[in-house]
């Protein structure tokens, strides 16, 4: 029998749905659905006549019953969470309560709001010369963080950060983010990201909590933090004329190619190792056939 399907429906944009993902929901029997977060338009890739459950007023134990009753009936189910099922989707306890019914699953990503974010900000997290490390987390709430990842602990790495879960208590963030980032530092608050109603907000640390409370944003928002949101870009020296690498020759006055067709990048980018610019056999790149 077929698995029960958790599907990341994406930040909310029908079309950034993965074709697996709509492809999945066509063929569903039942579909379970958190309706306080996703979009209904996504709803419009499920066939007619296929049962729709709404579990935001649904315990665990019901959703459970529910999907293990339609996947015993021989159904195809898909558990539709929003944006990826691998960040805040609380889809391992979902999972594990399946197994212990002998029911298998099946996760299938989605596009993350946090990457739709920088998408709408036309921003990178890793900007060379500025960031190579991006942090994820949210401020603690009725959800306990652990001491070592508390928002001001994290701050002080000073890396681009993205936040969720947590615009409702801005103050508390901008307390915390400034005991590591200066009151300068760049923030983009980022609302409802690629709905309709996509809203973005821009400050920084000094007066980003009064801007977004002045605009009304108290759920469904990113803020993303650090340096990446206005330093200029730094090029890379993979892209450069005279960097020389397995698929593209070093032009007149550039670096030959290391042993092997690579060369291990240097200057002021250093983001690519010799394995993606040259593309070594069976470690990734155009003739290891893997990203």
């Amino acid at each position: 029998m077929r698995p029960v399907y958790f599907v990341g429906a994406g930040p909310g944009d029908p079309e950034l749905l993965t074709l697996k993902g709509a492809r999945l929901l066509a063929a569903a029997d039942v579909v379970v659905y958190a309706g306080s977060l996703i979009n209904p338009e996504l709803l419009r890739y499920v066939r007619s006549g296929a049962e729709l459950h709404d579990s935001s007023g649904l315990t665990l134990e019901e959703m459970v019953d529910l999907m293990a009753r339609a996947w015993r009936a021989g159904l195809v189910v898909v558990r539709l969470h929003s944006g990826d099922p691998g960040l805040y989707g609380a889809v391992r306890e979902q999972i594990e309560a399946l197994e212990r019914l002998g029911i298998p699953s099946e996760v299938v990503p989605g596009v993350s709001s946090f990457l739709a974010a920088a998408a709408a900000l036309r921003r990178e997290y890793t900007l060379p010369g500025t960031s190579q490390t991006v942090i994820l987390t949210r401020l603690e709430g009725r959800t306990p963080v652990p001491a070592a990842e508390r928002l001001a602990e994290l701050a002080r790495h000073r890396a681009s950060l993205c936040v969720f879960l947590s615009v409702h208590m801005i103050d508390r963030v901008v307390e915390e983010l400034r005991q590591g980032y200066p009151p300068s530092t760049p923030v983009a608050v980022v609302e409802r990201v690629s709905w309709p109603g996509e809203r973005v907000v821009q400050g920084t640390l000094e007066d980003i909590a009064a801007r977004v409370k002045e605009a009304g944003m108290n759920r469904t928002a990113l803020i993303l933090v650090g340096d990446f949101l206005t330093a200029p870009a730094v090029p890379c020296r993979l892209y450069s004329a005279d960097f020389g690498h397995g698929y593209r020759g070093g032009r007149a006055g550039g670096a030959a190619a290391a042993p092997g067709g690579t060369e291990a990048p240097s200057g002021s980018c250093g983001m690519h190792d010799p394995a993606e610019a040259g593309g070594v056999p069976g470690r990734g790149g155009p003739s290891g056939g893997a990203e």
